[in-house]
């Protein structure tokens, strides 16, 4: 059979793209938990602070390259640190202070069309035609009819609330591309760790900065701690693993499509966890993110499946 083992790696690829969307699909609802009992921005620092220990550790037994060594090291370390990490994890929760978690997912639905906007200019190499465009509004669409959001709440009074989300997704947007313009050689473990080191960093001289917070501030409860650990140890460690693993194999644009991916997942814990209905427009916009992640990879698609028709003939 022709392809074999790029076939199996297409398929790891898409097990893991998977995986990655239904652990950070139960992002926005521990966010929710942690908010009650932690400020917004100290909250992502101690995320990260999990996140970073644990992978700190896995890298360190797993390579020898545990640290920065060169220069494209660090840089990807500080960008992946600052950008997609600190700025991103920040940002949402101060954003998600005031935006209902439905128009929230709408807004981090702009990250892949903020990442077409800047891979465009910043890499060259990545391609896209009327039809991969298309696919990227067709999930977008999708998003949106999965979340329903009101349009009042999308007009409401919450405009600052909703320009910093944005700003978050602009944030996770420029920081992949630029980390994918770089080829640095550190293994993904190690780099994600380090990135997770310079974010905690940076989020907890943000959480000090602030007037508004203060460990003082903290009320401790059983939701609030359930949620930084599943923030800290699958949103973060394997997360981010995950993503910075995942980024050179399929590349910005249609990694970010996750977002779209989560949407869904988040619908199927709102059913599972709250008996909330699966509705006919939840099926639709199923239906419409499956069709934009096809449109997008159409190309490999057709490719894959004359691969297999030459296979199947030379038999």
């Amino acid at each position: 059979m022709v392809g074999e083992s790029s076939l199996a790696g297409r398929y790891r690829t898409a097990a893991l793209f998977v995986l990655l969307a239904a652990l950070w699909g139960g992002t926005y609802p521990a966010v929710t938990l942690g908010l009650g009992s932690f400020p917004p921005i100290l909250y992502a620092a101690l995320r990260l602070d999990i996140g970073a220990a644990l992978l700190l550790l896995y890298a360190g037994w797993r390579t020898d390259y545990w640290r920065p060594r060169t220069s494209r090291d660090w840089t990807v370390v500080a960008l992946a640190g600052l950008l997609s990490l600190a700025g991103y994890s920040v940002l949402q929760n101060v954003g998600q202070q005031t935006v209902p978690s439905a128009v929230a997912s709408v807004l981090a639905g702009l990250i892949p069309i903020l990442t077409v906007g800047f891979a465009k200019p910043l890499l060259p190499d990545e391609r896209f035609g009327p039809v991969e465009l298309l696919g990227v509004a067709v999930g977008f669409l999708g998003l949106v009819v999965i979340t329903d959001p009101e349009p009042s709440n999308l007009l409401g009074a919450n405009a600052a609330g909703q320009a910093i989300l944005v700003l978050a997704a602009a944030s996770f947007a420029l920081g992949g591309v630029l980390t994918q313009r770089i080829d640095a050689e550190m293994p993904f473990a190690a780099q994600t760790a380090w990135a997770m080191v310079v974010g905690a960093a940076a989020t907890h001289l943000a959480s000090a900065a602030s007037p508004t917070e203060s460990l003082a501030v903290v009320d401790v409860s059983l939701a609030g701690l359930a949620g930084l650990v599943y923030l800290g140890v699958f949103a973060s460690a394997v997360c981010y693993l995950l993503y910075f693993s995942l980024l050179p194999r399929l590349g910005s644009v249609e990694l970010n499509l996750v977002t779209y991916a989560i949407a869904g997942f988040g619908a199927v814990y709102s059913w599972l966890l709250f008996a909330e209905p699966v509705t006919a427009a939840t099926l639709l916009g199923f239906g419409l993110v499956l069709l934009g992640f096809g449109l997008l990879k159409w190309e490999r698609l057709g490719a894959a499946y004359r691969g297999r028709r030459r296979g199947v003939e030379s038999d």
